[in-house]
């Protein structure tokens, strides 16, 4: 009888356990429509792996397929009865998928503007499906097809050169004419097959990836036969290697020489804009009620107040309203070779305590314990020209003995003591290691609906309260804290004006250099990986900051929630746009069809 209580008491006990943990887990309620996100990841992964033929037919076709299909499931669910995180996690399935969409319709129009390019790209793509498929092939009528498309391609990198050629005899006579005042028109007689192609760098660049990604797709394809079918190969392998190298020359033709790009500091800046539907489209899948220009207005807004606080500090140091000198000296007080990493770690271990004594966020003993750094070489120096994080590990940005000496002065002074002082909190605690810890634990379903408002928003987020906070404690550290954030404001501005088609990649380098006080190499290292992005995903740094700063306004306070209280839970919700994070957190009433309507930002704020 004493045992038979025992065993109930333990019984008890253990389903009280249970129920406790249970409540507590964060993605407790979300489990249900977990395993929906997971087959829909499950089924597009399925369909990518098998397809992977970029600037394909059957890719667009079978992906079109799919995300309509999968809309349609979606409508068949009953919303009411979702709880009110899966609602949130429903409306995230359904705006990615949308966005999916019109991402898939981009890359159509954009083929369509490389279509003449590549016209030889289905031969390629046919080749291996059949062989996805494990279709019978014949060796001499494929080696027929291959001769085809070697013909095809020479003729078409001819055609390109030729329309360079055109291109710039049509710019000296242009420049003639306007002279003389006697224009010549252009004639041409020739089939249109046989015309000359005149390529812009864009598209040049463009092109040139995807003849490259043909080219590979070619090369896996006559690997899968060779040395297994020698009755195939033997008809094959010298129409592959003609073929290849006609793709390779030329990939080689529209990168380097329509687009000179040949992996030098002195490359030209070559960006890819989307234009302004296509970015009226990513700020609504961003879930922000906004304009370009209203999001362009309020960087704007946010640049001006830095000018204005870099004045000030600007005084404090006795160089009176003249910002960029007291920058400059800021920049001058960098650590000698060698010295980079040592600095890291100890700003990172001081921001570790700082936030214990803030009681700022919950810091994991194993998230504490587990971080590291690695150096930075110089090529990705030339796109990342800052600390970065991956992996739990930051990425130290110094000079490196190989680099010229003007670009080597430049990389230290724009890692200098102050502006360093910033980047490791960015990148390490409470920043992106912090966040990735939790990311990694809480809501993992939600890792999908990654978006820089909230990743880097989160980090930029931290910037700004800890400037609230004064984690900077002379003028010179402020300036370097107001750097950073004046460098998030023309990140808005420029590369949405980019994509507008409002700025040139050299404007924008000028841009950051007057209005931010950026290095050339620092400048031009930026506006190259801005180019080469997502549209928005340098606008989110800043306006992802802003809105959960608004957000904190709306939640933290007395008789609400504490900073720790609202940082933990923040980052136990994992990443999706602000405002459904705000839905989540405060559990605002959704509808399956729930669209943008949060203006956290206006003219008084």
């Amino acid at each position: 009888m004493h045992d038979c209580r025992l065993r109930l008491v333990a019984i008890v006990s253990l389903s009280v356990l249970v129920l406790s943990l249970v409540s507590r887990c964060p993605a407790a309620e979300a489990v249900k429509f977990a395993d929906v996100i997971q087959e829909y990841q499950a089924d597009t992964g399925s369909l990518e792996r098998f397809y992977d033929l970029p600037w394909s037919k059957i890719r667009f076709e079978k992906l079109d397929a799919l995300y309509g299909a999968w809309l349609e499931k979606l409508k068949s669910l009953d919303f009411n009865q979702l709880s009110h995180g899966e609602q949130v996690d429903y409306v995230l399935l359904r705006n990615s998928i949308e966005q999916s969409q019109a991402a898939l319709a981009r890359e159509r129009k954009q083929l369509a503007q490389m279509d003449e390019l590549t016209a030889f790209r289905e031969t390629i793509y046919d080749l291996e499906v059949v062989r996805l498929r494990d279709g019978h092939l014949d060796g001499q009528a494929t080696a027929s097809k291959l001769g085809e498309l070697t013909a095809q391609v020479k003729s078409l990198k001819e055609r390109v050169e030729q329309g360079k050629n055109a291109a710039g005899k049509k710019n000296d006579a242009e420049k003639t004419a306007a002279d003389s005042k006697k224009p010549e028109p252009a004639r041409d007689d020739k089939p249109a097959d046989k015309l000359p192609i005149v390529v812009s760098p864009a598209i040049g660049l463009r092109a040139g990836n995807a003849v490259g990604g043909m080219r590979r797709t070619l090369k896996s394809w006559l690997a899968f036969y060779d040395g297994f079918n020698p009755q195939l190969t033997w008809w094959l392998k010298k129409p592959c290697e003609e073929a290849d190298k006609a793709l390779e020359e030329y990939a080689a033709l529209l990168k380097e020489t329509i687009a000179g790009q040949r992996g030098k500091d002195q490359d030209p800046l070559v960006g890819d804009p989307i234009g302004a539907a296509a970015v009226a489209e990513e700020i609504r899948f961003e879930f922000l009620p906004y304009t370009a220009e209203e999001l362009i207005a309020i960087g704007e807004r946010q640049l001006a107040w830095g000018e204005g606080e870099m004045k000030k500090a600007s005084q404090e140091m006795g160089l009176g309203d003249d910002w960029h000198a007291a920058l400059a000296k800021v920049k001058s007080d960098y650590v000698p070779p060698g010295e980079q990493d040592e600095l890291i770690s100890g700003l990172g271990r001081d921001s570790i305590q700082f936030v214990k004594d803030h009681k700022f966020a919950t810091i994991p003993p194993l998230c504490e314990e587990t971080w590291h750094l690695t150096m930075m070489q110089p090529e990705t120096l030339r796109h990342i020209p800052y600390a970065a994080y991956g992996g739990q590990r930051v990425m130290v940005a110094y000079a490196n003995e190989s680099m010229k000496q003007d670009d080597k002065l430049m990389v230290m002074r724009g890692n200098n003591r102050s502006f360093t002082r910033l980047t490791t909190i960015h990148e390490l605690i409470p920043g992106h290691h912090l966040q990735m810890y939790n990311a990694a634990r809480h809501n993992t379903q939600r890792g999908m609906f990654s978006t820089p408002f909230y990743v880097e928003g989160w980090a930029l987020y931290c910037e700004l309260q800890y400037w609230n906070l004064k984690w900077a404690r002379t003028p010179q550290e402020r300036i370097g804290m107001l750097f950073w954030r004046m460098n998030r404001a023309t990140r808005i501005i420029v590369s949405l004006k980019f994509h507008l088609g409002q700025m040139k990649p050299d404007e924008m380098v000028d841009f950051m250099i007057q209005r931010n006080g950026h290095e050339k190499f620092g400048a031009t290292s930026e506006v190259r990986r801005f180019i080469s992005a997502s549209p928005l995903y340098q606008a989110g740094y800043l306006l992802g900051g802003l809105q959960l700063m608004t957000l904190h306004d709306e939640m933290v306070g007395p008789g609400k929630l504490t900073d720790q209280q609202f940082h933990d839970g923040l980052l136990a919700e994992n990443t999706m746009p602000i405002e459904m994070l705000r839905y989540d957190m405060r559990r605002l009433p959704l509808t399956r069809d729930t669209r943008p309507t949060w203006r956290f930002a206006d003219e008084k704020k």
